[in-house]
């Protein structure tokens, strides 16, 4: 077993010197309170913090963008997982992290349920505030003083933005979509200097598209979320960044399968300023019912026919980059990392390989 654990570490490690892996992963790490998270990686005895630092550790990125991770203004909890990865063999010394729009409380009803105060009537879907917020970790320096942050974007000053109506009215509110931010967690650009060259992160994590009623209120954002980085490509955010950036991050949306609005993924993924990998790696490549896409390129293990395993995870380069690889870190059964990886989270890491000089 010993030997097979380390053939499967030295195929996800990057073979060359010239070649960057960037990956994305949602850990599925929030708990259930502040702090808890913190007091889970420094007790040692959490299983599934060990799972989610042997797979990164196993998968090798020289960055990662990674969601459903807990936020404290100190950055202790990601200093604490930085720790552990180091003792996984795999440092990565570097952290950033926002306020993410989780948790962060309105006063309104922001769902329509007539109740202000519960996890749905904050910004984005939180018990507290930070609940489930995105990071990055790198093993090169992030410019956190370049970094843009586009969290605070009101949805109704997105162009074109799909709000939802009820009976003709703006729903729930016309109060609460005054104050209603575009971004369910966070939007982020953020340059991380490789050997003398910037390359830009765009990173997000996108709501789900369910768990709402007809008007849809959560399928037209989560929609809304993705267009963005149309949009901003397209300079209507201030200008783009004009050299090497990636995609990265969770749309919760698969562009053949389930309920969300797949046009803006869609049109992202054909867009010719980025190049889809395609990563593969599913072990058990076995369709759900009724799907429709490859279920090789799946990155989330949902239960049931229904969501049922997607492909809602991505790492999207800039056309200018050369792909000289890509996967989804889902190994087969039998795989020594094939449990760690389902118990770390129901999402699987995604990378790619690109070249950088």
């Amino acid at each position: 077993m010993a030997g097979a654990l380390l053939l499967t570490l030295l195929c996800a490690a990057p073979a060359r010197a010239d070649v960057l892996r960037i990956a994305t992963y949602n850990t599925d790490l929030e708990r259930d309170g502040p702090g808890l998270l913190l007091r889970d990686i420094l007790r040692g005895q959490d299983a599934q913090v060990d799972a989610v630092a042997r797979v990164i550790a196993a998968a090798a990125p020289d960055i990662i963008a990674l969601q459903g991770v807990d936020f404290d203004y100190h950055g202790l909890s990601l200093r604490a997982l930085r720790g552990r990865l180091a003792q996984s063999g795999w440092p990565m010394p570097h952290q950033f992290a926002l306020p993410p729009n989780t948790g962060l409380p309105t006063g309104l009803d922001m769902d329509g349920d007539g109740r202000r105060g519960t996890p749905r009537d904050a910004q984005g879907y939180g018990r507290f505030a930070g609940q489930g917020g995105m990071a990055i970790l790198s093993r090169h320096r992030i410019l956190a003083d370049k970094a843009r942050d586009f969290s605070s974007l009101l949805w109704r000053d997105l162009p074109g933005a799909l709000l939802p109506l009820k009976n003709g009215r703006p729903f729930p509110s016309v109060a609460a979509q005054a104050v209603q931010r575009l971004s369910s967690v966070g939007h982020w650009a953020v340059p991380v200097r490789v050997r003398g060259r910037d390359l830009w992160l765009l990173s997000y994590h996108a709501g789900p598209p369910v768990f709402d009623g007809p008007e849809d209120r959560n399928g037209r954002r989560n929609h809304d979320e993705t267009r963005f980085w149309s949009l901003f490509l397209d300079g209507q955010f201030g200008a783009p960044p004009d050299g090497a950036f990636v995609l990265m991050g969770g749309t919760n949306t698969d562009p053949a399968d389930g309920q969300g609005r797949a046009g803006a993924l869609n049109t992202l993924l054909s867009d010719p300023r980025l190049r889809d990998p395609r990563p593969k790696g599913r072990g058990d490549t076995a369709s759900d019912a009724a799907h429709t896409g490859d279920p090789a390129l799946d990155t989330v293990d949902w239960p049931g026919p229904v969501p049922g395993n997607q492909r809602v995870d991505y790492v999207l380069p800039s056309a200018e980059l050369a792909v000289r690889g890509a996967g989804v870190f889902w190994p087969a059964p039998g795989d020594p990392m094939a449990e760690p990886a389902a118990t770390a989270s129901p999402h699987r890491l995604v990378w790619i390989d690109v070249e950088w000089p």
